[in-house]
């Protein structure tokens, strides 16, 4: 039986997105006349995004159960609690800023299986080995990150990332 995407991203294989049709149904597009729950969590990672006080790169995280019917988790990256709301060198790399996806996976449930995770940049390898470690079993990101070392240990570990940018435009005023 042919397959459907119900967002319209053949690349998102989420069960919840994968829709098997026969018969006449086969031919017929499945029309989106508003924003997929996936679009919806990843603009949530862009409004968090915000409030980073990184320098370099702004990047927020939404972490949510398996089902998308919870938020478990958000993040932005920037300095630790307390201190100064700024980064700790200009240097590339060694800024000194806790990464958005390490701030969201200390407040996830550690027994939750199957996370999924709207990031606004994809991981660097540190952040990809944690969301393995911490059962995120599928990843959207908005933008790939300068380095792609992230993505491949996620596809090593098995985990379905998503470039998401497909409805980054649509049903914005």
């Amino acid at each position: 039986m042919p397959l459907f995407y119900k967002d319209g991203v053949r690349a998102n294989e989420h069960p919840l997105n994968v829709v098997e049709r026969a018969g006449d149904e086969a031919d017929q597009e499945i029309a989106v006349d508003r924003p997929p729950l996936y679009e919806v969590y990843m603009r949530m990672a862009e409004e968090l995004a915000k409030r980073s006080t990184c320098a370099r790169l702004q990047v927020g995280t939404v972490i949510t159960d398996a089902a998308l019917e919870n938020v478990v988790a958000i993040g932005y990256n920037g300095n630790a609690r307390g201190f100064p709301n700024r980064c700790d060198s200009s240097e590339a790399g060694k800024c000194g800023c806790i990464h958005s996806e390490m701030n969201a996976l200390v407040k996830a449930p550690g027994q939750m299986r199957d996370k999924v995770a709207f990031i606004t940049a994809s991981p660097c390898v540190m952040c990809a080995k944690l969301m393995v470690q911490a059962s995120v079993a599928h990843l959207f990101y908005r933008e790939p990150y300068r380095d792609s070392a992230g993505l491949e240990i996620l596809e090593r570990a098995g985990v379905c990332a998503v470039h998401y940018a497909r409805w980054k435009d649509e049903w914005r005023d």
